[in-house]
């Protein structure tokens, strides 16, 4: 009752005031209604800000915790990438090329239709920090690793790189381990998109053995003038000396594999691409004894290489010469103690389609060990370039034996090709 009556006076004091009339006059009960109701409606409006600024309060709180949350999301995406970046330092790559051969001999024995998946070659790699690096090449050749009832195999699985290269200051490396002899065009470089022809040139296969590795060291420099220069000491060749491949320089090649090295091998080259679109370069390679065997009637082996590429915007040429010495009696004896080998290849690289295609010829001039391995040989052909990293190859080959007696491997054909590298 007291809140009750307390109240009234509230309301009335108020609706005296507010109509502004002197306490002696009485005060009607409509009047304090009316400020009743009006009372109400504030109050009413105030309870709805209050309401909204609750609800804005809780929108805030809301908003105050998907910061929070994007906050550790960000941190934990930063981690991640700090992590990927460690990852990637290990890469991962690889090349492959099939071939299709189909070539007529004089000699109907020596034809050749047959259809192989040349090479699959995978790359791994790893920087354990910016100046020491780890590079490796293992390749499966011919799709098919076998034993036969002769004891060969139908392919071959090669590790043909393997090696430390430290840095040892912006302009100075060394290498350690299974590494390319630094010798040539295609024996460093020799991915299928990046050059012509399905099968490789026969000089950079019969008097430069590509591809050709060894193990050993080495220590090289490059500078900003085009300049640079390779020299390794490694393990060499262990040419055989009677039967079918006497003195042939592709069956010399060890491998690494339980190479013998009684007597190691040296190579130095240099090199200059100075010149936008030039490449010069020239290899010295010296072989203390190429069959690891004294008294065997060959001695030592020198061979010496120079090439050059010269691109202008659509038009290449290239041009390579090699040259082994050897000397010993029994190498000499079966004249094969000079083999030689030389070629030229001009081509035009053209865009059509908003598509990359590649025209060619090439002459070479080939003096093996073998007769069957002295001929010349005219080439032409192209290839295609859908994407810069996948290539598909045509060429026409037409090959003639110096000697009368292997004109029955006189032989002219074409061969398809296709190949990729990622």
């Amino acid at each position: 009752m007291r809140v009750t009556l307390m109240t009234l006076l509230i309301l009335v004091a108020t609706a005296i005031h507010a109509t502004e009339k002197s306490p002696d006059e009485p005060v009607s009960l409509e009047a304090v209604w009316e400020l009743v109701q009006g009372q109400q409606a504030q109050i009413a409006q105030l309870t709805a800000e209050l309401k909204a600024t609750k609800a804005q309060l809780k929108q805030t709180d809301s908003k105050v915790q998907i910061t929070e949350e994007q906050l550790v999301a960000t941190a934990d995406y930063v981690d991640e990438v700090q992590r990927n970046r460690e990852d990637s330092r290990t890469s991962i790559g690889g090349y492959g090329e099939m071939h299709y051969n189909n070539l007529d001999a004089d000699d109907s024995d020596n034809d050749l239709k047959e259809v192989d998946y040349h090479r699959f070659v995978m790359f791994f790699g790893h920087e354990f920090t910016d100046r020491i690096r780890f590079f490796s090449e293992v390749e499966l050749e011919h799709a098919l690793v076998k034993d036969t009832a002769d004891g060969s195999s139908g392919g071959e699985v090669e590790l043909e790189q393997a090696y430390i290269e430290m840095d040892l200051d912006d302009n100075h490396y060394t290498r350690s381990g299974l590494f390319i002899v630094p010798v040539g065009i295609i024996n460093e470089t020799h991915e299928p998109q990046t050059f012509y022809g399905v099968e490789r040139n026969d000089v950079e296969s019969i008097i430069i053995p590509a591809t050709w590795w060894e193990g050993g060291a080495g220590v090289g420099g490059r500078y900003g003038n085009g300049l640079s220069w390779d020299f390794a000491v490694h393990s060499g060749l262990e040419m055989p000396t009677t039967g079918s491949s006497a003195f042939q320089v592709r069956s010399g090649r060890q491998k690494v594999s339980n190479a013998v090295a009684n007597d190691l091998a040296y190579t130095l080259r240099l090199k200059y691409t100075g010149v936008p679109g030039l490449e010069l370069a020239g290899t010295y390679h010296y072989e203390q004894d190429p069959t690891q065997t004294s008294g065997d009637g060959l001695d030592e082996g020198q061979l010496i290489s120079v090439h050059s590429i010269f691109s202008r915007g659509p038009f290449s040429l290239r041009a390579l010469w090699a040259r082994w010495d050897f000397d010993g009696e029994s190498v000499e004896l079966a004249n094969a103690d000079q083999q030689t080998g030389w070629y030229v290849e001009p081509s035009v690289r053209l865009n059509i389609g908003e598509q990359d295609w590649g025209f060619y010829t090439r002459y070479e001039d080939v003096r093996g060990a073998r007769d069957r391995d002295r001929f010349d040989q005219w080439e032409l052909g192209f290839n295609y370039w859908p994407t810069e990293e996948v290539v598909f190859k045509f060429d026409y080959r037409d090959r003639s034996h110096d000697l009368e007696s292997e004109s029955g491997r006189d032989f002219n054909g074409f061969d398809l090709g296709v190949g990729y590298q990622f």
